[in-house]
């Protein structure tokens, strides 16, 4: 599946998001606009922007409160972007030197919380329900940064389980997914019918587009962060959870053991990439995500048939294609 084929599509909407990012980053200090305006000439895949305008799409007709809170979503995106380099130490982001490494941690922590805030005055500017979708957008702050500190817990004490892990990929991921999609329908007044499939399919998709992600820290190419960092940083994801899914009990301690002193021994990420491998983590973690990516699509299956119903089943056909 071509992702630009949903791009075109939704084009006259993701110009008016850039066209409203633009404007509300757009500030008269010249080191912000000039910091801001960096940052938006490499936007990534707007993947949450796309998600909101055809998840609005296929429960109504767009408003202009579908564009604000699109917008609002991919504000909140990059404002974890900005804080997630700070709390990794990153030195890149999507090929390219992070806030933190060019001008300051603080920095990227200033420009993170300024584009909260202008997330949070899309919302208040806006006509639909801005009560709940306030609380939306405020609950899933809690679990992005409950994500964070969870992630960080268990990477100093190695014993993440599977019932962590999915925990984590929700409040850092998927949470975000399904906010956009909750405020998408709620800027089309849409049905309660069309928030109970599209929430929860956002949900499976976030989850699932995560886990491709993780897979890809094994077994892929460079995707906007360098390829084995997250195993490096003593995070334990779903392909070595799948890998130890099949151990011994003492050949898993010994593993954990070698992710626990990651820090002082970087080299013991070569054991554990090649323990994964043998016990065929990868392939295995491509079945969690196929599992999260058809629970998705069927999810969509009360909505009406259009095109943008289609585009959704579509996208999760391009996250299974991100492991290849």
């Amino acid at each position: 599946m071509d992702l630009n084929e949903i791009k075109a599509y939704l084009a006259p909407g993701l110009e008016q998001v850039d066209a409203c990012i633009a404007r509300v980053l757009a500030s008269d200090i010249p080191l912000l606009d000039r910091t801001n305006r960096m940052l938006r000439e490499h936007p990534g895949k707007m993947l949450r922007p796309m998600l909101g305008l055809l998840c609005a799409g296929a429960a109504g007709k767009p408003t202009e409160d579908t564009v604000r809170y699109a917008s609002a979503t991919e504000l909140l995106h990059n404002a974890t972007l900005l804080h997630d380099d700070v709390v990794d130490g990153a030195a890149e982001r999507r090929g390219l030197p992070t806030v933190a490494s060019l001008l300051s941690g603080s920095a990227s922590v200033l420009i993170g919380d300024y584009w909260v805030v202008q997330c949070l005055q899309l919302v208040l500017g806006s006509d639909s329900d801005v009560n709940r979708v306030l609380r939306i957008m405020a609950e899933t702050l809690g679990h992005l940064a409950e994500g964070e500190m969870l992630q960080m817990e268990k990477a100093s004490t190695a014993d993440t389980t599977e019932e962590d892990y999915l925990r984590i990929i929700f409040c850092k991921t998927a949470s975000l997914f399904e906010a956009a999609a909750l405020a998408a329908v709620i800027s089309v007044n849409g049905s309660k019918e069309a928030e109970s499939a599209l929430g929860p399919y956002a949900r499976a998709m976030g989850i699932a587009y995560q886990i491709s992600d993780d897979i890809l820290d094994y077994a892929g190419e460079e995707i906007g962060k360098p390829v084995g960092i997250d195993l490096l940083e003593g995070k334990i994801t779903q392909p070595l959870l799948c890998a130890l899914e099949k151990a011994s009990a003492d050949e898993a301690a010994h593993i954990r053991s070698l992710v626990a002193g990651m820090a002082a021994n970087p080299g013991n990420a070569e054991e554990v990439r090649a323990f994964v491998a043998a016990k065929d983590g990868v392939a295995l973690a491509i079945g969690k995500m196929d599992f999260w990516l058809q629970k998705a699509v069927s999810c969509l299956e009360p909505l009406p048939e259009s095109k943008e119903k289609s585009y959704l089943a579509e996208l999760a056909a391009f996250v299974r294609q991100r492991d290849r």
